[in-house]
C-alpha cells in the first residue's frame, strides 16, 4: 500500500532549499499519496502553481502563538492519514513537532537538514524538539558530523547523509551560445559565471576583486552574475566599485532569469565564491553542463570537487588565490577541458537527481 507523505515548507523564499522541495514533490507525487503544505504568502506557492502540483496554503504561524496553526496541520495529518512528515526549513521544526503531538495519527517526523549546525542543542527546548523527531537527513557528511556533535545522543534521531542531485541539462548548440553571449555583451571574452542571489554572503565581491587583480596583471576576464538582487545596497556598492575601478564592462548583472543552465553553458568557468556554502548545488549543475568549476575550500564544495581532478578549490575568502586559480584555467585550456570532463563524469556518477530522489523515497517509505 502506498505511503501517505506530507511535505511541509512554510519558508517565504524561493532559493535552493525551496526549489529542492518543489522538485522532490514533483518526483514523489506519482510514487506516494502526497500532501504538500506551503506558505500562503511565500514564493514557493507560485512555483507549485506553475508546476501544476497540488498544495495546501497556510499562513506562517506567529512566533509566540503557533498553536492554532499546529492544530490546523494536525487536522490535515489526520484527514489524510499521514504516515511521515518531511520538513526542510529549520524554522518549521517547532510547528511540525506540535502538529505531530496534536494529531491522532502521530506520524514519523523527518527533517532534511540543508544548513550547517553551529552550536550545541542541549537546552530543554531543543531536547524536547529533537526527542520527537525520528530521522534527520544531512545533505553532506560535514552536516551529519555537526548533527552528531551538537545534538545530545539521548535525544538525537537517526541520521543519514544523502546528497542533493541535479538533472542533466538540455545542451544548447553553438549558434544559441553565440546569440546569448552577444545578448549579454560577452563577445569572445573568457567568462566566469556566478549563479546566486545578489547578496554579500554569496561572495560576488570576491570574484570582482579577482578580476581586478587579473586585469592589473594584464589578463582580461568577464563575469556573468546570474541572480536576483536581494540586497539593493550591496548591488549598488558593487556597481559603484566597478565604476571606480574602470571594470563596468567586465561585469554583467543578469537579474532573475529562467534559463540558468543555458547561461552556465556560455561560461568558461563557474565559480562558487561564498566563504562556506553548506552544499553547493550550483557546482553540480555546472559540472553536468560540462563546465569547469572553482569552489571555496570550506563546506560542501570539499565533498563535491576533487581538487585538480574534477575542478579546483581556492582558499576561502582569498581573492588573490581565486585570481590565481582563474588565471591557471585561462592559460591552460587543456587542463580546463579535462576538469570539465572529469567533473561531468563525477556529477553523473555521484550527484544524479533521480538517484538521489529514489534514495529519499526509500528513506521516507521505510520508516
Amino acid at each position: 500500500m502506498s505511503q501517505n507523505i506530507l511535505q511541509l515548507c512554510l519558508s517565504p523564499d524561493l532559493g535552493g532549499l525551496e526549489l529542492y522541495v518543489l522538485r522532490l514533490s514533483s518526483f514523489l507525487e506519482p510514487e506516494v499519496n502526497l500532501t504538500c503544505i506551503v506558505s500562503e504568502t511565500g514564493r514557493l506557492k507560485d512555483a507549485f502553481e506553475k508546476q501544476g502540483l497540488p498544495y495546501i496554503p497556510l499562513q506562517k504561524p506567529p512566533k509566540l502563538l503557533p498553536f492554532r496553526t499546529a492544530k490546523k496541520i494536525a487536522a490535515i495529518i489526520d484527514a489524510n492519514d499521514i504516515d511521515v512528515i518531511h520538513i526542510h526549513w529549520t524554522k518549521d521544526i517547532p510547528i511540525a513537532v506540535l502538529a505531530k503531538l496534536y494529531s491522532q495519527k502521530k506520524p514519523k517526523l523527518v527533517q532534511s537538514r540543508h544548513m550547517t549546525m553551529t552550536r550545541f542543542k542541549g537546552d530543554f527546548y531543543h531536547k524536547f524538539l529533537y526527542k520527537h523527531m525520528d530521522m534527520m537527513v544531512a545533505v553532506t557528511r560535514q552536516v551529519q558530523d555537526q548533527i552528531e556533535a551538537y545534538i545530545p545522543q539521548g535525544v538525537r534521531p537517526r541520521v543519514e547523509t544523502h546528497y542533493i542531485g541535479a538533472k542533466t541539462p538540455a545542451p544548447i548548440d553553438e549558434t544559441q551560445k553565440e546569440a546569448l553571449r552577444k545578448q549579454y555583451g560577452l563577445g569572445t571574452s573568457f567568462t566566469l559565471g556566478v549563479v546566486a542571489r545578489i547578496e554579500e554572503g554569496k561572495g560576488q565581491y570576491l570574484l570582482i576583486d579577482a578580476i581586478k587583480m587579473l586585469k592589473r596583471e594584464g589578463t582580461e576576464a568577464k563575469a556573468l552574475l546570474v541572480g536576483d538582487a536581494m540586497d539593493a545596497t550591496y548591488l549598488e556598492d558593487l556597481k559603484a566599485g566597478l565604476k571606480q575601478d574602470g571594470l563596468e564592462s567586465n561585469v554583467v548583472f543578469t537579474g532573475f532569469v529562467n534559463n540558468v543552465q543555458e547561461l552556465m553553458q556560455i561560461c568558461d568557468v563557474i565559480v562558487l565564491p561564498p566563504e562556506e556554502e553548506t552544499f553547493g548545488l550550483v557546482l553540480i549543475e555546472a559540472m553536468k553542463c560540462g563546465v569547469a568549476v572553482i569552489g571555496s575550500n570550506r563546506g560542501g564544495p570539499l565533498e563535491i570537487i576533487e581538487d585538480h581532478q574534477s575542478g579546483l578549490l581556492f582558499e576561502s575568502l582569498d581573492s588573490q588565490d581565486l585570481a590565481d586559480k582563474i588565471g591557471f584555467l585561462l592559460k591552460h585550456e587543456e587542463e580546463r577541458k579535462r576538469f570539465a570532463e572529469q567533473g561531468n563524469q563525477r556529477a553523473c556518477d555521484c550527484f544524479d537527481e533521480s538517484t538521489q530522489f529514489q534514495e529519499i523515497l526509500t528513506v521516507l517509505t521505510s520508516l
